[in-house]
């Protein structure tokens, strides 16, 4: 994966961002290798053309919001997995969300690959996550009484829609914007609309629902 401004300079441009922001911190460099993994493992599937240079090749710019949010999520929760730095952590999580006005806890556990579009006023909490997660400005995922959602295999969750509490999402669903699920239980393969407990379920067929999230995923 090509990085825009290359690797020293990446890491210079976190360190900067973190110490005008919150002061001296640890160095981000010794986590930088395994998050640009991570990066390139979930970048190299997504569909979009800012994910790739004029050649083709897979791209990452520190730049394009989008990719840049996804980066210190990464970042913060690598640090966390193997650094055991509680600090670092959580300024790199706090510095992603006072850059893009998202709410992606470090100790939360995204997949391998997932996606963003405006993702602006999005909180994931806990939850269990699988690939294919793609949402879009507004969307909440999160707990209710102790209970938290376990999402399926490409979930599409449009604009200022919610998934709480003990709710299990199948995969190859679409939630419709504005549409909050609460403590329900949504199959594989269809489109949901409304509110719990008076959702609409449309029931689609699997080779139109692929066809729906081949435009987000080239696998």
């Amino acid at each position: 994966m090509i990085v825009e401004i290359g690797k020293a300079d990446l890491i210079n441009h976190v360190n900067r961002q973190l110490t005008n922001m919150f002061g001296p911190s640890d160095d981000v460099e010794p986590y930088i290798n395994v998050t640009l993994q991570k990066c390139e493992k979930c970048f190299q599937v997504n569909k979009s053309s800012y994910y790739r240079n004029d050649q083709q090749e897979l791209f990452f710019s520190p730049y394009h919001s989008g990719q840049y949010s996804i980066f210190l999520y990464y970042l913060s929760n690598t640090i966390h997995l193997i650094g055991n730095n509680k600090k670092l952590a959580s300024i790199v999580y706090y510095l992603n969300k006072i850059l893009h006005s998202v709410d992606w806890y470090y100790e939360i556990r995204l997949p391998e690959y997932w996606g963003v579009e405006h993702p602006v006023g999005s909180v994931l909490g806990k939850a269990k996550y699988s690939n294919g997660l793609f949402l879009y400005q507004g969307c909440t995922i999160g707990g209710n009484k102790g209970k938290y959602p376990v999402i399926g295999e490409n979930v599409i969750l449009y604009a200022n829609s919610t998934i709480l509490g003990d709710s299990k999402i199948g995969s190859n669903v679409l939630v419709s914007t504005g549409t909050i699920i609460k403590d329900d239980t949504i199959p594989d393969n269809c489109i949901v609309f409304g509110q719990s407990p008076n959702l609409i379920i449309k029931n689609k067929d699997k080779n139109y629902l692929d066809l729906m999230i081949s435009h987000f995923w080239s696998i």
